[in-house]
């Protein structure tokens, strides 16, 4: 078997537990997506670290340390820098994709850090978010 530094779209479907679907009709649309090194049979190949340097700064989203007892806005929580827009929150709220407010004090709906880091744990693309002291 020949050990390829190259990587092809079913290969980095499996490599990053996505969809073929998702490599070639979303990611490879981005345009920060390498340019292929050549073809091999019907797909086109990708260095492989260039695969992994794409991932890194455009799919996966960094952790970010929230404090497990403050309550943040939807506002609050995106400005921390949590990759998700307020706007999403409150649609995915609707939607029943986020938790339940903790606190909905004046009308205005408040997580706490913790529930907010738990929610975005089981969301993909995040790595583990990281909680202080409690």
């Amino acid at each position: 078997m020949v050990d390829r530094p190259g990587l092809i779209a079913p290969e980095i479907a499996d490599k990053y537990g996505v969809s073929i679907h998702t490599v070639t009709k979303s990611w490879a649309q981005h345009p920060e997506w390498p340019i292929s090194v050549g073809k091999r049979g019907r797909y086109k190949e990708y260095a492989a670290s260039n695969i992994a340097d794409f991932v890194r700064d455009h799919i996966e989203r960094q952790a970010v340390e929230l404090e497990p007892r403050r309550l943040y806005t939807a506002q609050q929580l995106e400005d921390a820098g949590i990759g998700i827009k307020a706007g999403t929150i409150r649609a995915d709220l609707t939607r029943g994709r986020w938790p339940e407010p903790d606190d909905d004090e004046g009308g205005v709906n408040r997580w706490y850090g913790a529930t907010a880091a738990q929610a975005l744990d089981g969301r993909r693309g995040y790595r583990r978010t990281t909680q202080g002291d409690a």
